[in-house]
């Protein structure tokens, strides 16, 4: 058995000005999740991920996604997960703009891929704000909650929404 001797060899200064680079966080790089094989759970759990700790965040989101099985019965879990995402999603946010001095609050709609990863991070967050359970009951009660419209992601949400239509004759100003 004769072994490559390229991946041996003295890499070239030309070689290594072209390998280095600045990882990005990107789409094509994201694996999905080793379970239910789904790209939006792979993000929930990097999401929850703290200090590359991948192995606790996934055993968070699992516990959580059976405890959901338990609670609707008649769906399957990363239904429930995935339509919560969906009920989380805003259409519209405001984003600040200034204009001759002045900062206003000008509404834009939310493009698709901004939508969901505010939608998991509101999820995230709300549940790590309950306090006294543990976080995966905290992170499945959030998912339900938001899965039947309710609870304070999708208060969030409306509050986004509010907001963008109290600001809409600013809408002028966008760019």
């Amino acid at each position: 058995m004769a072994m490559s001797r390229s991946r041996f060899r003295k890499k070239t200064k030309k070689e290594e000005t072209k390998t280095k680079f600045k990882f990005k966080s990107t789409e094509r790089f994201l694996k999905p999740d080793p379970r239910y094989n789904n790209i939006v759970l792979a993000k929930l759990i990097n999401q929850i991920m703290y200090d590359g700790k991948k192995s606790a965040a996934q055993n968070v989101v699992y516990g959580a996604l059976d405890l959901i099985k338990e609670r609707v019965k008649d769906r399957e879990p990363l239904d429930v997960l995935v339509s919560a995402i969906n009920n989380v999603k805003p259409q519209l946010e405001v984003r600040s703009k200034r204009v001759g001095g002045a900062t206003y609050q000008v509404p834009m709609e939310v493009n698709r891929k901004r939508q969901q990863t505010l939608a998991i991070r509101q999820i995230i967050l709300n549940s790590r704000s309950k306090k006294g359970k543990p976080m995966m009951v905290r992170l499945a009660d959030e998912i339900v909650d938001a899965f039947n419209n309710q609870g304070a992601s999708i208060t969030w949400r409306d509050n986004t929404h509010k907001m963008a239509e109290a600001n809409k004759l600013f809408a002028h100003f966008a760019w």
